[in-house]
């Protein structure tokens, strides 16, 4: 049966979105995956998936067209198939219904008709795509309970996405009256989350025929949970000191980091957020009034004598634990996979002298307020010998190859959950301390989850950096839909000949990681002789 697309929600501010290009045409075969179109929205221009499979049937916004979040933007079906009943409604709310209409109910637990269902007033709210690869978000915590009044823009929860923890605002107003998805809990994107409406109004047919048409969350529970059950070792501290809130401590993303960096007990903690919510200066003001020392538990393997043949048998313990994986995790493992397998890597590598980029970041640093890193520099001199090698600004599609003549360069920065990678736009057009300024400020949010999605969208090359562990050489996976990524060692200092004589050096290892689709053996080494270049005469970087 043919599916109807409609316009997505791909940031959590947008209102709705202009299709800035169509990738497919009316008669094309779609994969699940495949990119259906580029939209623009109020943050960015983002690529977006298919989700179902078939032949697109109809495009209900043309390019250049702007059209609200939840309208008609395509109809997705089998080859030949009639979708005249779909088009009859004009609107997606109608196309909707006229679908369900159409289609033989096959036993009584087909999905109803929404407009049957939902009582005048009453509005649910279902998980929202916060980044343009979220397929699935975690409710980090309910800052709502039911009954609780909500207004317009007050944030309902906090929502794990697969790149960070974001607060999720109501866009209506009325009283909670159900929560389709418990803290902990994860559910694809597009679940019922929540119900909204009048109070006192009966929304139990609601929820449950939700669940019946299979659109309910298929939550992984993190713990079960049970009248019966009793609160594991390790929860039951926290569950005593909580139970005035039903074991709930509503705190934000940034106060639960700094309290797992301090050791914290958020219980103990007093908040003076909306709804006694626990934020960053309650954790960072807080001293504890007493420390109950903490029992360690311990598992002790007694080792019992044995006979003379086997007098060094040693004595220990297998241990082993699960651990959930995160969104974000399950998006690096499922994103840095499909670049592997999908695009042939080759590597190049060339040691570069740092001699003197070491002197003129010295000079740089001793102007007030000027804080140049070498991992700056480098930034700054991929973005101009990206300029003179477009090639290796590129993306490669089916039937095309884009070439980027814009210039955004995506810095790798490790967190706590993986991997995120916050992206400089126009990097070309920024000077050092523009650079050095900008990637403190998303490194730090990045680390304390604050980033915004648009603020990790639209890289045309990824440079990422180890040298301050120590590694002096490594092969990076690249951050598709870049051609490249370029892996920074540390500087050494090693014996070095210079002018036929044996003197003392410092030297970096680069290496870039080439999609052999888009960017040749040559104009890879290219690219990093004009890198060289410019990192060995920094001045130049100064033109």
């Amino acid at each position: 049966m043919a599916k109807i697309i409609t316009m997505p929600r791909l940031s959590d501010t947008m209102t709705e979105g202009v299709v800035a290009t169509w990738l497919k045409k009316v008669g094309d075969t779609v994969k699940e995956g495949d990119i259906l179109a580029e939209i623009e929205t109020d943050k960015a221009t983002m690529e977006f998936e298919a989700f179902e499979a078939g032949t697109l049937l109809h495009i209900g916004i043309q390019e250049g067209e702007s059209a609200p979040v939840d309208s008609l933007l395509a109809i997705i079906g089998k080859e030949g198939e009639d979708i005249s009943s779909l088009l009859a409604g004009g609107n997606a709310a109608q196309t909707v219904e006229k679908s369900t209409e159409a289609e033989p109910a096959k036993n009584e637990e087909a999905k109803p008709r929404a407009s049957a269902e939902i009582p005048a007033g009453v509005k649910v709210v279902t998980m929202p795509r916060l980044s343009d690869t979220m397929t699935d978000g975690t409710v980090a915590t309910w800052l709502k309970k039911i009954g609780d009044t909500v207004k317009e823009g007050d944030i309902l929860a906090e929502i794990e996405t697969d790149k960070a923890t974001m607060e999720f605002e109501s866009f209506n107003s009325g009283t909670l009256l159900y929560i389709g998805v418990q803290e902990g809990q994860s559910a694809p994107v597009d679940s019922i989350l929540a119900i909204i409406g009048p109070a006192g109004t009966d929304v139990s047919g609601i929820a449950e025929n939700f669940t019946k048409g299979g659109d309910a969350p298929k939550a992984e529970k993190t713990e079960s949970k049970s009248e019966d059950a009793k609160p594991s070792t390790e929860n039951k501290e926290e569950a005593s000191a909580s139970s005035e809130t039903n074991g709930r401590i509503f705190a934000s993303p940034l106060a639960r980091q700094i309290a797992k960096d301090k050791g914290i007990n958020l219980s103990q903690v007093k908040g003076s957020g909306e709804n006694g919510r626990i934020v960053k200066s309650d954790v960072e003001n807080f001293t504890p009034s007493a420390v109950t020392p903490q029992k360690a538990v311990q598992q002790e393997s007694v080792a019992q004598p044995v006979a003379a043949i086997q007098p060094f048998v040693p004595a220990g313990e297998t241990y082993s634990e699960e651990v959930k994986n995160s969104q974000m995790r399950k998006t690096i493992a499922r994103r840095l996979s499909e670049s592997k397998f999908t695009a042939p890597h080759y590597y190049l590598t060339i040691e570069v002298a740092m001699d003197e980029a070491m002197k003129s970041r010295a000079i740089i640093n001793t102007v007030p307020d000027t804080k140049v890193s070498f991992n700056d520099m480098v930034v700054k001199a991929c973005a101009m010998a990206l300029k003179k090698h477009p090639q290796v600004n590129t993306q490669w599609k089916e039937d095309v190859t884009v070439i980027n003549h814009h210039v955004n360069i995506g810095v790798a920065v490790a967190v706590e959950d993986g991997l995120v990678v916050p992206v400089l736009k126009f990097t070309d057009q920024m000077s050092l301390t523009q650079i050095g300024a900008a990637v403190k400020d998303l490194a730090g949010r990045a680390k304390n989850k604050k980033l915004q999605p648009a603020e990790m969208e639209g890289s045309t090359f990824t440079v990422s950096n180890l040298g301050m562990f120590g590694i002096t050489e490594f092969t990076s996976i690249i951050n598709q839909p870049n051609s490249a990524i370029l892996s920074v060692g540390a500087i050494i200092e090693k014996p070095v000949v210079r002018n036929g004589q044996i003197v003392v050096g410092n030297t970096m290892k680069v290496t870039l990681a080439c999609d052999h689709r888009t960017v040749d053996g040559a104009t890879g080494a290219q690219f990093l002789q004009t890198l060289r270049t410019y990192l060995e005469n920094p001045v130049t970087m100064l033109a």
